[in-house]
């Protein structure tokens, strides 16, 4: 088995997800990648591989169930263990920008949502759980938003105040209660969990109208994957900035 550290991205083939892996893999650490299209992935391992990287993919949907213990078992083979994982896949078919539309917002919708972005999570998490505990020093970092905190939401003036997208929003906050919940189950184990705000990033999510670049916006997911011995666990950070809840 390898020595190195090995990290793996959900949706990683792109966005937040690829540069993600680029700037773990300028670290040193081997990436596997997490892709839908497992063509698209191959692309993007691709160019990580022209940058120097040790980076491989494997096929991972959130809604093929059997994706999550071919990802096991491919970890468990090659590996015998899991060092990092970042719960970086997300969606939202809300208009952020559209006004508050929480009274009319569909069961579909919702239940795409948080299929996604809260269900996937802890069913890919749980999975992995055995291999993350065999890693000397276990990261898991999810990736949340500004948006899933209720404290905000409810503060009049707050920079997320009029900005309500109650299926994205609610299954962030329900994200971060897993966070909270999963970190306080291993708080005595050597594996973090911690809840990253990327920030507003120019995605196809977050459109262009975003105020920052992609490489910034990998920089919290990166700080907390790679969180030294004595790094907080259970936590809301926007680089290191804590958030609240």
């Amino acid at each position: 088995m390898a020595s190195e550290k090995v990290a793996f991205i959900t949706g990683g083939n792109k966005g937040l997800g690829f540069e993600t892996a680029r700037q773990l893999g300028k670290l040193g650490i081997k990436v596997v990648i997490g892709s839908r299209d497992l063509e698209k992935g191959k692309t993007a391992a691709q160019k990580l591989q022209s940058e120097g990287i040790k980076v491989d993919v494997v096929a991972f949907d959130v809604s093929r169930k059997a994706d999550y213990q071919a990802v096991y078992n491919y970890f468990d083979k090659n590996y015998g263990r899991l060092d990092i994982l970042i719960n970086n896949a997300g969606t939202s078919s809300e208009d952020f920008r559209g006004g508050n539309k929480t009274s009319t917002t569909s069961a579909e919708v919702l239940h795409d949502t948080f299929d996604i972005n809260f269900f996937g999570v802890i069913e890919i998490t749980q999975t992995l759980l055995p291999l993350i505990r065999k890693a000397p020093a276990g990261r898991i970092v999810n990736l949340s938003s500004i948006l899933g905190s209720n404290t905000l939401h409810a503060t009049p003036g707050s920079p997320i105040y009029e900005a309500k997208a109650f299926a994205y929003d609610a299954s962030k906050a329900a994200l971060n209660s897993f966070t909270v919940h999963l970190a306080h189950e291993l708080k005595d184990t050597k594996i973090k969990v911690n809840s990253a705000h990327p920030g507003w990033v120019k995605t196809d999510m977050g459109t262009d109208a975003a105020p920052m670049e992609i490489p910034d916006g990998a920089k919290t997911s990166v700080r907390l994957a790679t969180l030294p011995d004595d790094g907080p666990t259970g936590g809301y950070f926007h680089m290191e900035d804590a958030l609240p809840w």
